[in-house]
């Protein structure tokens, strides 16, 4: 197995570099832009197949590949193994809820979405770090804010104000294609569709601290595959709920990040 451990590497955190591997825009940039904030060389893939070819071209080689557990395409258990025959990097899945077990299994660890850069360091340090896994607080609380004050604080730490706009801007871009994906899938009565769609508005948005938006993804994704009764209705009021929270969201960005 062509794994190592980062304290093996013999160099600084500032100098590690990491490969991530996300197909979701929020998710990505959001994580890029704080590793990059905490000192390591970060580059990024869209999906599995741009990652191998990054790898396989010599764009990157990384110390630390951080995937994202479910993706469309090239993903999971058999991304890992194309990862480890062009590579030697540590692999770390991500994913805002329990992964698949046979990638658990396959990866070198395993981390929750929104990234926590401690939880990161430890792994890289050799420490053992146990995912918590559970709702969040605002998933379950309807009174939540459009954006987080705290993660808006942070962000605004980490970054010019010009940017954290772009960030938010992005997700309301995202939140508006996905509201028109979610409105199809409704229709066509896809409740596959509706979930992997309510994963990745929970992880884009938990990430940047969007909490309506994250906590109507988090109620879509957990929608059964089997519907009765009034179900199809309540994911029609969630599709209503989404609307609400992304003009929410833009009503804030443009009262506290201005163009």
């Amino acid at each position: 197995m062509h794994t190592r451990a980062m304290f093996d590497l013999g160099v600084r955190r500032d100098q590690l570099t990491v490969l991530l591997v996300d197909d979701d825009l929020v998710s990505r940039e959001v994580t890029a832009t704080v590793l990059t904030m905490n000192g390591y060389v970060v580059h990024t893939a869209d999906d599995g197949s741009a990652s191998l070819r990054m790898l396989t071209d010599g764009e990157v080689a990384p110390d630390l590949i951080l995937m994202d557990a479910q993706m469309p395409g090239l993903s999971g258990v058999a991304l890992i193994a194309e990862l480890r025959a062009n590579s030697r990097a540590r692999i770390i899945a991500l994913s805002g809820s329990n992964p698949p077990l046979e990638v658990s299994a396959a990866a070198d660890g395993f981390l929750l979405k929104p990234l926590d850069v401690d939880a990161l360091r430890k792994y890289l340090e050799g420490q053992s770090v146990q995912p918590a896994f559970g709702a969040a607080p605002f998933m379950s609380d309807p009174d939540a804010p459009a954006i987080s004050p705290e993660t808006l604080t942070q962000l605004r730490q980490l970054m010019p104000e010009a940017a954290v706009r772009e960030i938010y801007q992005a997700i309301v871009a995202d939140l508006i294609k996905r509201s028109q994906a979610l409105e199809e899938a409704i229709a066509n009565g896809d409740q596959a569709e509706i979930r992997r769609i309510g994963h990745a508005i929970k992880g884009g948005c938990a990430m940047a601290g969007a909490l309506q938006a994250a906590r109507l993804g988090a109620l879509l994704e957990a929608v059964p595959l089997e519907l009765a009764g009034n179900q199809f209705d309540n994911r029609s009021s969630l599709l209503n709920d989404l609307h609400s929270a992304t003009a929410a969201l833009q009503r804030i960005l443009d009262a506290e990040l201005p163009a």
